[in-house]
């Protein structure tokens, strides 16, 4: 392969195409790698010949639209107007899978060309530093690296695709992806920096917490599924700590111990499975600006789901401490992402969602019909940036009360707005810690036995619901979250 060829080669199979990605990414990076490298010990630039190899591979899609276009009820992985669709990718590799399951059905059921080949877009340096040990005592400053080496371009790295910023009718080549192999890079970066472990770590189906109690069962909870009979083979801690089945539960619980997980911003826990249908969870902290921030970088892998799953103030007389509520609805008022999805932009509930959490909710609880009822409220959550939103309840009771909230929170909202707009199944499940308006607020010793009772069996529901939805991946991804002008790949 010549890495300065601007020649696409056609791909006669998904398998095909993926190969050459991975073989043109390696090539790539490797190249940047080397030459980094050898100017920070010799100080030696690279010439033009070897600068035009430190470029993004590409994938092409030609739709060739012969005869009458086929119909499918299916979300994703179809073309709806002839043209040239192309992305660039970044780490093929770790993505096969998903590419796989983009390309196979494209090139079953559509006439379409798959090409490959070598964009004209750069990969920055940063991205094939590993640990930035390399430059640590160099001498060389990072203004000087990016005068000799291409470096992050934020203006290259934007969601203007799924914001719906492009002019279809007169884009050529269309998008083939919601994101380009730069915008994917900077997430993956941030997701190391704000979790405290390798992107590669993170399974496809998440759930997001603001509170570390929900960290401590969850860990338990993997320390269960490892010791006994249960699908998962391993849990990866913040800082990359992996524990083993087959290892020793004392060894376990010392290896939990040493983990200091408060380095990081939003730390993970991945509990891992042989078939990479594993559940990551991720304490995002209190907050819509943090909601927005790791939702922004995980939807990069395009995950199945995110479910959160965390507390909430009971707006309601009826409601008890520890009921839970199932959102069906959300008023934002957190702001943050009004620039790009105004709040009068209605956001769904996903049946699918809804169904799985109110069926997790009863095989947890044991309860079902009226006894459900009365611990599972369904209705609308209320989402603010402020916490001390008490503090102005004259001029916001008539808005909640038009809404007619039940519960308040400072993530949901966000959470399932970035779902609706990353195009992320997404659904919410918060349990009632305190009644702000009832004088039922969290005083340390209740909120400690509340704690220890409704944590537990609040993350089992999640978890649960998770499984359900694992087995019908066909209508979760939904036609619900797709715009007019849609990529064909999910």
């Amino acid at each position: 392969m010549n890495p300065c060829s601007d020649d696409f080669i056609v791909a006669n199979t998904a398998e095909e195409a993926v190969d050459r990605l991975a073989a043109l990414h390696l090539q790539a990076t490797t190249a940047l790698s080397q030459a980094l490298k050898r100017y920070l010990k010799e100080r030696v630039k690279p010439d033009a010949a070897q600068q035009c190899q430190f470029r993004y591979p590409e994938l092409r899609l030609i739709y060739l639209c012969q005869g009458e276009v086929p119909t499918t009820v299916r979300a994703y992985a179809k073309v709806q107007v002839p043209g040239t669709y192309s992305i660039t990718v970044t780490h093929p590799a770790a993505f096969r899978k998903y590419l796989l399951e983009q390309l196979r059905p494209l090139m079953s059921d559509f006439t379409v060309r798959v090409e490959v080949g070598i964009s004209q877009q750069n990969i920055p340096y940063p991205y094939v530093v590993e640990q930035g040990d390399e430059l640590a005592g160099s001498g060389v400053t990072a203004a000087e690296l990016a005068r000799v080496f291409p470096s992050t371009d934020l203006s290259a790295a934007t969601d203007g695709t799924a914001d719906g910023l492009y002019d279809w009718e007169n884009t050529d080549p269309l998008p083939l992806a919601l994101f380009d192999a730069a915008r994917v890079d900077f997430s993956l970066r941030r997701l190391v920096h704000y979790t405290g472990s390798d992107w590669r770590h993170v399974q496809p189906w998440i759930l997001l917490t603001n509170y570390h109690r929900y960290v401590d069962q969850f860990i338990r909870h993997g320390l269960d599924m490892l010791v006994g009979e249960s699908r998962f083979n391993r849990m990866v801690l913040p800082g990359n700590v992996v524990i083993e089945r087959g290892m020793a539960e004392g060894e376990m619980q010392a290896i939990i111990e040493n983990v200091i997980w408060h380095r990081y911003q939003m730390p993970a826990y991945h509990l891992q499975a042989d078939d990479g249908h594993g559940i990551t969870l991720v304490n995002i902290g209190v907050g819509p600006s943090n909601a927005k921030n790791i939702t922004d970088h995980l939807a990069v892998l395009r995950p199945h789901c995110w479910l959160m799953i965390g507390h909430c103030g009971g707006l309601r007389q009826s409601q008890t401490i520890g009921d839970y509520v199932l959102a069906h609805a959300y008023m934002r008022r957190d702001g943050i992402l009004d620039r790009v999805l105004p709040p009068n932009i209605p956001l769904p509930a996903l049946a699918e969602v809804q169904m799985a959490l109110q069926e997790a909710a009863a095989h947890v609880t044991g309860e079902r019909g009226d006894a459900l009822k009365r611990r599972l409220r369904t209705g609308t959550v209320l989402t603010y940036d402020d916490r001390n939103w008490e503090l102005r309840w004259a001029q916001e009771r008539p808005l909640i009360n038009l809404a007619r909230a039940v519960a308040v929170d400072m993530e949901s909202g966000t959470i399932a707005a970035q779902g609706y707009r990353l195009r992320v199944p997404y659904g919410t499940l918060l349990c009632v810690s305190d009644k702000p308006l009832h004088s039922e607020i969290k005083l340390p010793g209740a909120a400690g036995a509340f704690y220890e009772r409704a944590v537990t069996q609040h993350l089992h529901i999640g978890i649960t619901a998770l499984d359900l939805l694992r087995s019908q991946l066909n209508s979760l991804h939904s036609r619900k979250l797709r715009s007019f002008d849609e990529p064909p790949f999910r």
